[in-house]
């Protein structure tokens, strides 16, 4: 909440200053308000830290994958469902298996036949749906 510049118009600028040294009180925002504390440097570093340290859940920790998922990532037994995805589309991306014509469908070769249950042309969206059965719990 602001005071305007209109309201310390009327005092004149010495009795301003007399005014604000008097008070040790004096506040422009109203008695019901919460004060916030600062945050410190310390604070804030810690928090930073704590958020480095964390193990990682969701989507991104480890999990053990089937027997044809850990062929085609080259004998990997447990790995995050991210770095998954990436190595799928590295492949992809890598033996050119997007079709030409509309880039959202892929082409699926005898690797990704394996793992997609053997579908000859998959869309990108259904990809990471149709993975989900090969990470195991």
């Amino acid at each position: 909440m602001a005071i305007s510049l209109g309201v310390f118009s009327s005092f004149l600028p010495g009795e301003t200053t007399a005014l604000m040294k008097r008070s040790s009180t004096f506040r422009l925002a109203p008695a019901n308000l919460r004060t916030v504390s600062p945050v410190t440097l310390a604070a804030a570093s810690k928090s930073a830290t704590d958020t480095n340290k964390r193990e990682p859940r969701g989507i991104m920790k480890p999990r053990r994958v089937s027997p044809e998922m850990q062929a085609f990532l080259g004998g990997v037994s447990e790995i995050p469902r991210t770095k998954a995805l990436k190595e799928i589309w590295a492949y992809i991306k890598q033996h050119d298996l997007q079709d030409p014509a509309d880039k959202k469908v892929i082409i699926c070769d005898e690797n990704l036949k394996k793992i997609f249950g053997g579908r000859d042309r998959v869309g990108f969206l259904q990809i990471a749906g149709l993975i989900s059965p090969h990470f195991l719990k």
